[in-house]
């Protein structure tokens, strides 16, 4: 185990480089609430710093719910960290509100000095399902699906252009059947402060895309994500060699704009789910997976964030895990 802590359930993490130092972030509950599907309604940010992703310093509580009400008073789920034009260091994250049970998903802003002790500019929110494109999503509740999803944001610089963009796990309108209407969410802006919701730039296959993160390899753009078995359409399910997986996945494109396509071979799944939330991480030396550990043996949920195991691009660009990590298991 990479990332874990005696007496907390981890999960989904992010990762940012700051010179020498890594700094991982990660979503933490106390283990002595018993069940650990409790931990999302009982959740902070974790902080630790390791110069190999291996070995890691805890630096305790970084970020939290807001007190009192608001809008980000229940939860603070998973986000992405980067380092703005004005020198500061940037949280984006999920937030959901007791007032609506915690049913109502959206997106938040801190900044830091530091990268550990976080603001929220002003109340924190940045992004709702507001604007022109507003429609183009499930904009509220609708009992086909658990939630309004609207979490686990992704920001990056524009590749083309000055600004930000932003990736998001959200739901198409007007999709018929649940596990079709699965959609990457998209945001832009010219300064990381405001943000502009956008139409999605993919849609369908599976119930939900969790976790996206944008990344390019020598010109090739992708997208990970996470989704489980329960979460493949139809169509997705008759497709996939051997039946659905839990585990990560990913699109293939060549523009961070899309068109995105699902790639072929499921990346990193299993069933019952070994890891989960997975991102891949570029250590100057090659490419790393890492993400937490889930249920394994079907039963009993982990909660620790895995080794980092070595990815490869194929000659026909496509991802995968080291064959010697493949035959090893």
């Amino acid at each position: 185990m990479v990332i874990a802590l005696k007496d907390q359930f981890i999960w989904d993490s992010w990762y940012v480089r700051d010179g020498d130092v890594w700094h991982g972030y990660f979503l933490k509950a106390p283990r002595s609430i018993g069940d650990p599907e409790l931990r999302h309604f009982n959740v902070s940010y974790g902080h630790a710093t390791s110069t190999d992703l291996t070995n890691w310093t805890h630096l305790g509580t970084t970020f939290a719910p807001s007190t009192g009400p608001a809008w980000d008073d229940y939860t603070t789920w998973t986000g992405s960290t980067v380092r703005g034009d004005d020198g500061l260091w940037h949280l984006y994250y999920t937030g959901a509100s007791k007032a609506e049970e915690g049913l109502y998903q959206r997106i938040g802003h801190a900044t830091s000095t530091d990268l550990h002790n976080w603001t929220r500019v002003g109340d924190g929110l940045i992004l709702d399902m507001t604007g022109p494109a507003a429609d183009l999503y499930e904009k509220d509740h609708a009992a086909i699906w658990h939630d309004r999803a609207m979490r686990d944001p992704w920001v990056m610089r524009d590749p083309d252009g000055p600004g930000w963009l932003m990736y998001f796990t959200a739901r198409a309108a007007g999709v018929t059947e649940p596990n079709e209407g699965g959609c990457i969410g998209f945001a832009t802006s010219p300064d990381g402060y405001e943000w502009r919701l956008q139409p999605p730039v993919f849609t369908g296959g599976y119930g939900q895309l969790e976790v996206p993160q944008v990344f390019e390899v020598e010109g090739k753009w992708y997208c990970l994500f996470c989704t489980a078995a329960e979460h493949f359409s139809k169509d997705r399910a008759e497709a996939t060699p051997g039946g659905p997986v839990s585990g990560n996945h990913y699109l293939i494109g060549d523009s961070p704009r899309g068109p995105w396509q699902v790639a072929p071979d499921f990346l990193d799944g299993d069933l019952p789910c070994r890891r989960y939330a997975a991102r891949i991480v570029d250590t100057g030396q090659g490419l790393v997976i890492l993400g937490f550990a889930d249920r394994p043996d079907g039963v009993e949920f982990i909660g620790h964030v895995m080794d980092p195991e070595p990815v490869e691009i194929t000659p026909e660009r496509y991802l995968r895990l080291s064959p010697s990590l493949k035959a090893a298991e």
